[in-house]
């Protein structure tokens, strides 16, 4: 049995062997191309993702920069109306500060204006009655004069918010008070004003001059 297949192996047609080689080759250099036609279809699928990949990096890095193009030119935009804002209300600022002081300049000159009126009511009259005095002979009625003149010029000064302080009988305020002198005596509550020595004044609420006083203390 051997010997059969030996002698058939010694048979074979050399031709036949031949054929099947090239054919055999024939299929390498196929399937060789196949795969270097792949592998080129694989390298330009690759080459053409990373174009794609290329091309969306530079589209994305395009919308970044434009992105922080717009949000710089809103910073810009927003930092110029701030400061359109600032300078309106500093001019406004100004022009209220400069109103504020010609109000201030007028109402002084104004005030001091209906003050003057007041008093020279009150001048006019002791003019008059300068020019009386060589004509009158009757002290008491010269008296009688400048006490109507005193009780004028304290009305006027009235009129114009102007107020004495009270003080002799009332107790003693470091408000509206100013004790020069401390009197030992026991007529007289503690602190309780007993003696007048310059009198004092108020403008509204505001004490223009405290009154000068004697206040009493224990003995």
């Amino acid at each position: 049995m051997k010997n059969f297949f030996q002698k058939k192996q010694k048979n074979r047609n050399p031709f036949m062997e031949d054929n099947k080689g090239d054919d055999i080759n024939t299929m390498s250099e196929e399937i060789n191309e196949q795969e270097m036609n792949e592998q080129s279809e694989n390298k330009e699928v690759n080459e053409n993702n990373e174009e794609k990949v290329n091309e969306e990096a530079s589209v994305n890095e395009e919308l970044a920069e434009n992105d922080a193009e717009s949000e710089e030119n809103k910073l810009k935009n927003d930092l110029e109306k701030l400061n359109n804002q600032y300078l309106r209300l500093a001019a406004d600022f100004d022009n209220y500060r400069k109103r504020q002081a010609q109000e201030r300049e007028a109402l002084l000159k104004f005030g001091a204006e209906e003050c003057m009126k007041k008093v020279l009511e009150v001048v006019d009259n002791f003019d008059r009655a300068i020019n009386m005095v060589e004509k009158i002979d009757n002290i008491e009625k010269m008296k009688e004069t400048f006490f109507v003149l005193g009780k004028q010029l304290n009305d006027s000064m009235a009129k114009l918010g102007l107020e004495q302080i009270k003080s002799v009988g009332e107790k003693f305020d470091p408000n509206l008070h100013e004790a020069v002198m401390q009197t030992p005596t026991n007529e007289y509550p503690e602190e309780t004003i007993i003696n007048e020595l310059q009198k004092g004044y108020k403008l509204g609420e505001k004490v223009l001059r405290p009154a000068m006083v004697s206040v009493a203390v224990k003995e």
